[in-house]
């Protein structure tokens, strides 16, 4: 059986967050917007208690979670809704500004502004995978409308500074938006204190269902809605709610908050030891900072290696015998990772890179059986060569 080191790309859903979806599949199966009989009433119960434990988890209110389809909309919404306001406003600002390293759901949009009159800046990365700061400074100007900054990387899982970089953008005056997708459920984020603006969020990477997320707006910022129709939302996002989804996302981020601690200390010794058994083989170097550390910023349950002197197509085909784990970024499409790139990886020693993600099932069993596999791969590759 493979071993499934992955919960970057996905996780598995929770058992009991697939239990409490099942009654809202078919039993209970109104509409939370035909509020005009008892059984759309409780479905919309339900919604607005998902919403509210969503909210307490991040520390702002429950008016404030926008409930969607998944982080990628929610980055959409963000960026494209913001940038309309200032249109409909008159507000002067127009330069977003975010980092090589955000992921594509970011970027891809971000791309899409600038073709519509919305010049992009984008911040290199320090070897560590960190932005600096006085360079970021230095990139937030008075014509700057918006940054957006990913909390937590999906290849590397760097945790970027968000408290400074959220004061840096007070006293600009600009909006901060951060793409939370790896981080909700696995680090602490609470917006009103960090002076977050905009939080993305997807309920597939904390053990929830996929289709569903969240954008979570400080109260009292205008958004153009990007969906039109019913007016759902308060008309913020159009389209019928899907109950069981949003029930299942708030279940699964209570879960994950309520076990958050724990599991990151377990995963991170798991993942330490992995670190250390690969180091061993020697030409083995990590991307990103370093795992070991109070207070290292990095996600505990990833690592993320480099593999010298081997062909990381022929490594790949030998490790998914029995492991499975990315090479980089699964939405990629097998193009070179443009968060290597970013670091200094050549495209060969992208190729040859693997993504660990570990996640609760994760044993130390399967732990000592990756590093055999990778140590089996990778003297069989040198071998040849």
């Amino acid at each position: 059986m493979l071993a499934y080191l992955d919960h970057h790309a996905t996780t598995p859903c929770d058992p009991a967050v697939v239990a409490a979806m099942a009654p809202w599949w078919s039993e209970h199966c109104a509409n939370p917007d035909s509020r005009l009989y008892r059984p759309a009433l409780e479905a919309a119960a339900a919604v607005e208690m998902a919403r509210g434990r969503i909210a307490r988890i991040l520390g702002t209110t429950p008016e404030a979670v926008i409930l969607t389809s998944g982080a990628t909309e929610a980055n959409n919404l963000a960026l494209k809704g913001c940038c309309e306001t200032a249109l409909d406003t008159g507000n002067p600002r127009r330069r977003l500004v975010s980092l090589v390293s955000e992921h594509r759901a970011v970027l891809d949009p971000l791309n899409w502004l600038a073709r519509h009159g919305f010049p992009v800046s984008l911040v290199p990365i320090q070897p560590d995978g960190l932005v600096d700061l006085d360079r970021l400074e230095a990139a937030l100007g008075d014509d700057t409308l918006l940054l957006s900054v990913m909390a937590a990387n999906n290849e590397i899982g760097v945790l970027q500074p968000l408290a400074a970089i959220a004061a840096l953008c007070r006293q600009r005056g600009v909006l901060l938006h951060v793409d939370a997708a790896q981080a909700a459920g696995h680090i602490p984020l609470a917006m009103d204190d960090l002076a977050i603006d905009l939080l993305s969020l997807s309920g597939h990477k904390c053990y929830g269902p996929k289709g569903v997320g969240a954008l979570v707006v400080r109260p009292g910022l205008r958004l153009a809605p990007q969906l039109h129709g019913g007016g759902q939302q308060g008309g913020r996002r159009a389209g019928t709610l899907p109950v069981p989804l949003i029930v299942g996302l708030g279940e699964a981020l209570q879960r994950a908050e309520a076990d958050r601690e724990g599991r990151s200390a377990r995963l991170g010794g798991l993942r330490d030891q992995l670190w250390e058994g690969l180091r061993d083989l020697g030409g083995v170097e990590l991307n990103g900072v370093a795992p070991h550390g109070t207070g290292a910023p990095r996600l505990a349950h990833n690592l993320n290696v480099t593999v010298q002197g081997v062909d990381g197509h022929q490594l790949h085909r030998l490790l998914r015998r029995q492991l499975a784990v990315s090479s980089g970024s699964a939405c990629s499409q097998g193009s070179p990772s443009h968060v290597l790139a970013a670091l200094g990886r050549s495209r060969a020693e992208a190729a040859a890179s693997i993504r660990f993600g570990l996640g609760r099932s994760t044993t130390a069993e399967e732990i000592a059986r990756a590093t055999a596999a990778v140590a089996e791969a990778v003297q069989e590759l040198r071998l040849r060569s």
